[in-house]
C-alpha cells in the first residue's frame, strides 16, 4: 500500500489543523493505521492509532483530549484532527500502515510509511 500524508501548514498556537492520509494499492481496511511525528532532532515519536474497523483507538499523553483520529475506508482515507495546537506540536507528520495490533505505538511494527507532513504551530 502506498501512503501519502497532507494538509499540514503553519498555524497559530491555539488553531487547528486536519491531516489526511491517502492510501492507495490496497484498501485500507487491510491495516491498523498510525499517525506519527518527528521533531527536529528526535526520534520518530507515536501519535495515535486506529483499528482496522475504527472502533478502537490510542492516543499519546501529549495528545489525549486535543487530537482525534479517525478512518473512512470506503474513501480509502484516514485523518488526523488536531486541535488546542501547541509549539510542542511542530514536527513531521507521518501516517503508516500496520498489518498485526502489535506495539501499536512502535515506529519499527509498521510496514508502510507516508512522505511526511509538516506541521508548524507558532507561538
Amino acid at each position: 500500500v502506498q501512503l501519502q500524508a497532507s494538509g499540514g501548514g503553519l498555524v497559530q498556537a491555539g488553531g487547528s489543523l486536519r491531516l489526511s492520509c491517502a492510501a492507495s494499492g490496497r484498501t485500507v481496511s487491510s491495516y491498523v493505521m498510525g499517525w506519527f511525528r518527528q521533531a527536529p532532532g528526535k526520534e520518530r515519536e507515536f501519535v495515535s492509532t486506529i483499528v482496522w474497523n475504527g472502533d478502537r483507538t490510542y492516543y499519546a499523553d501529549s495528545v489525549k483530549g486535543r487530537f482525534t483520529i479517525s478512518r473512512d475506508n470506503a474513501k480509502n482515507m484516514v485523518y488526523l484532527q488536531m486541535n488546542s495546537l501547541k509549539p510542542e506540536d511542530t514536527a513531521v507528520y507521518y501516517c503508516a500502515a500496520c498489518k498485526t495490533f502489535v506495539a501499536y505505538d512502535t515506529p519499527g511494527q509498521y510496514d508502510y510509511w507516508g512522505q511526511g507532513t509538516l506541521v508548524t504551530v507558532s507561538s
